[in-house]
């Protein structure tokens, strides 16, 4: 899937681009920087969401100067690899001409599993969670697309 010496241009796609499809980018871009250019999508971008900030930060890694892009930002822009990271980005996903590999890998939505949490710390609790799977889901993505890092 990888050129020698031409990095893989991944996108990862959600549906508002405020949570999921974010810590996907920044993992992306803090674990595999030599081998992907990540970026971050949305099918209904509504802005970054403040916990995903917190809980990427808890982790050591600051999104806090990201912002949400829409789709239509991107077109145009020859992906290698289209990653959407939960149902309704799947299912709404448009065609990336030139993709040469798209991967569903859906994740809970932190939002909705905190919804009824009663404190901040209840609510980073599920942020947590989700941020540390999908930073396991990156760092097994060069075996998954059958590249070497």
């Amino acid at each position: 899937m990888q050129d020698a010496g031409k990095k893989i241009k991944a996108l990862f796609l959600c549906t508002g681009n405020s949570c999921r499809s974010q810590m996907a980018e920044a993992w992306a871009m803090v674990l595999l920087a030599d081998i992907i250019e990540p970026y971050s999508a949305g099918t209904a971008p509504k802005g970054l969401d403040p916990l995903a900030i917190d809980a990427m930060i808890e982790a050591g890694v600051d999104i806090s100067s990201q912002r949400s892009k829409s789709v239509d930002d991107f077109k145009g822009i020859p992906f290698d690899l289209v990653v959407t990271v939960c149902s309704t980005a799947d299912e709404n996903c448009p065609v990336f001409p030139g993709a040469k590999k798209r991967i569903h890998a859906p994740f809970d939505d932190p939002p909705r599993l905190a919804k009824g949490a009663k404190t901040h710390e209840e609510a980073l609790t599920q942020y947590r969670r989700v941020r540390d799977e999908i930073r396991e889901f990156i760092e097994r993505l060069p075996e998954i697309i059958g590249t070497n890092k």
